[in-house]
């Protein structure tokens, strides 16, 4: 793995590449970086060139001051320009969370620049924008994006070593999630201005459930009538996510008419870590190419 830095759409982005061949990018989104998608690289560098970029406002990428820096436009323009800077014009998207926010955003603006869509545990913003606004479980189980807009957000995650954001890891991975694994990520939220960066992509996109104050449940998307995903899509999906419920995944066809959806009833937000072996299979198998060992 090689460590590389692109300076493009007005930020910095590092990014890790390996491999050579047609292009697969891997985004991460709250509150990793690059790292979470290493046994993705270790697997597709065998017949691509795999890379994961850290997102703008994260561990050794750009970190805009402004809010509006991390509206989603910003991020879409972000893996284009990052596309064009590898010198590749059509490539495979693979994005969790925000980066798959990020993913669905891309492939709606620019199908024409995707041979495949891979969404981890993201909910399309057409979909997103009925559950928080219908449904009450949804919006219970979103009530931290409300937190993590306020200007409280950063002391409080940052405390005790950032015991919080350990504690949401180890919730549900356990020993999965290792003193390695925490000393790599403390290092990384450490970076100056690193939470900050992160946490404004709830900022920006001013996401969330109805706030005490009435301003009203808002997803990360636009008008639903424009939200059509015109490329072949493979959603994997841990039903056991505490905060993205498997009501994302229902009437998702209607914004994706080539979709296939793989479900992991035992795994959590976090199945990347879980199960990355599951993840690579699923991948390969949606590729059309056999895994060589």
């Amino acid at each position: 793995m090689e460590h590389a830095y692109a300076d493009v759409n007005g930020v910095r982005l590092h990014y890790v590449t390996a491999g050579a061949g047609p292009l697969i990018v891997f985004v991460h989104g709250f509150p990793e970086f690059w790292y979470m998608w290493r046994r993705q690289l270790e697997e597709f560098a065998r017949d691509h060139q795999a890379v994961a970029p850290d997102m703008r406002g994260y561990n050794l990428s750009s970190k805009p001051a402004d809010v509006a820096a991390y509206e989603v436009r910003h991020l879409v323009g972000d893996l284009r320009a990052l596309a064009d800077h590898l010198g590749h014009r059509r490539f495979v998207l693979v994005g969790h969370d925000w980066g798959g926010a990020a993913a669905w955003a891309f492939a709606i603006a620019h199908p024409d620049r995707l041979e495949r869509l891979v969404i981890v545990n993201a909910p399309h913003p057409g979909v997103f924008a009925r559950e928080i606004r219908e449904n009450p479980a949804q919006q219970q189980a979103s009530r931290y994006m409300l937190v993590f807009r306020s200007p409280e957000a950063e002391a409080l995650l940052a405390e005790h070593g950032y015991a919080r954001l350990v504690r949401m890891f180890r919730e549900d991975l356990g020993e999965r999630f290792t003193e390695a694994d925490r000393a790599a990520y403390v290092e990384a939220w450490s970076q100056p201005g690193a939470l900050t960066g992160g946490l404004n992509y709830y900022r920006a996109a001013g996401v969330g459930p109805p706030a005490a104050d009435g301003a009203p449940a808002r997803s990360f998307g636009g008008d639903p009538g424009r939200l059509a995903v015109r490329v072949p899509t493979l959603v994997i999906w841990g039903e056991r996510d505490r905060a993205l419920l498997p009501g994302n995944l229902e009437g998702l066809e209607r914004f994706v008419p080539d979709l296939r959806v793989r479900r992991v009833p035992h795994a959590s937000h976090w199945v990347v870590h879980e199960e990355p072996e599951l993840v690579n299979r699923a991948i390969r198998e949606f590729l059309g190419r056999a895994t060589r060992r």
